[in-house]
């Protein structure tokens, strides 16, 4: 992705079923689960690069001993500050404890970070300031294990303002009115309910030392996810560990957010991409399951699990965008897609080089439109390979010889080098576009002035910045007769509220285009109309999303051919066209993720909705503020 944004955080779950006695006897070390859950947090290093924490609980530990851990880091490779932090509390134990070190109550009586269960996060912010107090796990803290709440997620709120008021009516003076407080404090409240429960019904029966045990046994965390998540409206994928050792990772309804897990008779692991779960356990891709929508995957203090329904599963519309880019290629699913993505792109090219290939040349933006292109590159091979046949069956091979004609293939160059070591921070303003500019590179002499046409293919177009500032500068410089910008993903032109840092409309440059088109047309008047209609949606709570009213006016065509003026530097002597994915084309290449509502602004819960329409009167009124 050319234009960089941040996203999707990461989620790393493991809970060991058996005693550290058998991991340290079964593998030589008790390091068995840190190692493992380092693996996890680097195949996930994708998922979150502005911080990194890790918290660990250990089951059945004495009265007076510490028995929950938590580190968190904002360094610039958090997960190494993290694992060496950790890494060194093993090697004074080991050093201090000598033989000692191999014995399961000793460590987990001299040496953190020796528990059984492992909540691990990775955090790309959406907002506010990078601090250590942003990072994942939080704690709520208590003195009774069971009202311990350790909780991590990958996770958006659409109504944050709702559930601020509705924790203040339970008579709550939460301290700050953000997403990550209020999910911690509404499932800690319910947390709080379900342990009186359970104490008022055994408080004639037992000792309250006692009732504490029958607490830990008898807390229904379904019970608790069921009335605390019933007033959520967003993407989540949420992890908790309560202090005695239950745990739990809840998905929501239509799936948005990804949750995948993995079961043996050793360890539970949970992720938020199957290939971490993969590589950390080398397990076969089959046995690694997805956490069903609605559902929670709860972790008893026993080690028993299941998958419980807490909010009734609606249709499935899991995040599309993991598929086109946030999630690692090497899964097979992903990968297979990604390269489909790229096929189904041919017809558009072939018709926008006027289906010249011995004059073309094809190429990507690095890294991760590389498996697009590749499937764009079998399907160029595929549609000569009929051309061959369709000409041979003719008896017409209109071509100089044979072998030319047999052997021809479409010329590839790696055209676009991204020098990942520039940094653009050290300059001021006035310069900066200089500098970025400058970000990416080119290989030289490899493209025929005024003869060549150059198609390059990126995984999506967001804002365009990029693609004007720097890649289309620098190919400029090429000389070709004529630029074809490809992106794997349709036309973006609605924010994301579910996780992605998408969230103001007029930075899009799709919508940047439609707008144009407005003006060009002298259809102003509509811009008011949309912006009186989406006001009165959010006042009456109308779940129409109004400004695709504007979107209808135009061909998707259109757009696409705006999008190439808007982003075109002046100095460019090279026609230049931008062609997008169909939204159709998504659906059929990625049948099982179904979510584009940042394509089409059909959003799957209420609050997209709103957020939609309030975007979009900012944008009229001049805020430069995020619609939720």
């Amino acid at each position: 992705m050319s234009d960089s944004i941040k996203h999707e955080c990461g989620i790393a779950m493991i809970r060991l079923r058996k005693p550290l006695s058998y991991y340290i006897e079964k593998y030589g070390s008790p390091t068995y689960a840190v190692n493992k859950m380092y693996i996890l947090m680097e195949k996930q290093r994708n998922r979150g690069q502005d911080g990194v924490g890790i918290a660990n609980i250990k089951i059945d530990q004495k009265p007076g001993l510490r028995y929950i851990s938590r580190y968190r880091s904002i360094d610039q490779d958090p997960i190494k500050t993290i694992f060496e932090k950790i890494g060194k509390k093993y090697r004074k134990a080991q050093k201090e404890g000598k033989d000692q070190y191999y014995d399961e109550r000793w460590m987990k009586e001299n040496c953190a970070f020796t528990g059984e269960v492992w909540l691990g996060h990775l955090r790309y912010g959406t907002h506010g300031k990078n601090s250590i107090e942003n990072c994942h796990p939080f704690l709520r803290q208590n003195n009774w294990r069971s009202r311990n709440l350790v909780v991590a997620g990958n996770f958006n709120m659409t109504n944050v303002d709702e559930l601020f008021d509705i924790l203040v009516k339970l008579g709550q003076h939460p301290k700050e009115k953000v997403d990550t407080v209020t999910v911690m404090e509404k499932i800690g409240h319910f947390l709080d309910e379900e342990n009186n429960d359970i104490f008022r019904k055994y408080k004639e029966q037992y000792t309250n030392q006692e009732i504490t045990e029958v607490i830990e046994s008898e807390l229904d965390l379904q019970k608790v996810l069921s009335r605390a998540c019933k007033d959520f409206d967003g993407g989540y994928a949420m992890a908790g560990m309560v202090g005695h050792g239950d745990a739990f990772v809840a998905r929501d309804p239509v799936g948005i957010r990804p949750a995948y897990y993995y079961a043996d008779d050793e360890v539970i692991v949970v992720a938020s991409e199957k290939p971490a779960i993969k590589t950390a356990f080398n397990v076969d891709y089959d046995q690694i399951k997805e956490i069903t929508p609605g559902h929670a995957l709860i972790i008893k203090k026993n080690g028993q699990y299941g998958e419980y329904q807490f909010r009734k599963p609606e249709e499935k519309k899991s995040c599309s965008f993991e598929r086109i880019y946030f999630s690692r290629g090497t899964d097979p699913g992903i990968y297979h897609e990604r390269k489909e993505l790229g096929r189904l792109l041919v017809p558009q090219i072939l018709k926008a080089i006027n289906f010249d290939l011995k004059n073309t040349v094809f190429s990507y933006i690095p890294n991760t439109a590389e498996t697009a292109f590749l499937g764009m590159m079998e399907g160029m091979e595929n549609y000569l390979s009929a051309k061959r046949k369709e000409v041979i069956l003719d008896g017409k091979p209109h071509v100089d010889s044979i072998e030319d004609f047999l052997s021809f293939r479409p010329r590839v160059e790696k055209i676009v080098i991204k020098d990942a070591k520039l940094r653009t921070f050290i300059t001021d303003d006035d310069h900066r576009d200089e500098m970025v500019a400058h970000v990416y590179d080119t290989t030289y002499e490899v493209i025929r002035k005024g003869i060549d046409t150059l198609v390059i293919i990126d995984d999506s177009i967001v804002r365009g910045t990029t693609l004007e500032k720097s890649i289309l500068t620098m190919l400029n410089r090429l000389e070709p007769k004529k630029i074809v910008i490809v992106s794997s993903a349709p036309q973006i032109r609605f924010p994301d509220c579910y996780g992605i840092d998408m969230s103001k409309m007029n930075e899009f440059i799709a919508f940047r285009a439609m707008i144009q088109l407005v003006k060009d047309s002298d259809k102003e008047y509509l811009m008011d109309e949309v912006y009186d209609l989406c006001q009165k949606a959010l006042v009456n709570k109308e779940l129409v999303n109004y400004v695709n009213k504007l979107y209808n006016e135009f061909s998707y065509e259109q757009i696409s051919k705006k999008v190439a003026e808007i982003v075109k530097p002046k100095e460019m002597k090279a026609e230049l066209e931008v062609i997008y994915q169909t939204v159709e084309n998504l659906h059929h290449a990625c049948p099982n993720h179904q979510g584009d509502w940042y394509f089409t602004g059909n959003f799957p819960t209420a609050g997209g909705m709103r957020v939609a329409n309030r975007s979009y009167v900012n944008f009229m009124e001049g805020k430069l503020v995020r619609a939720y």
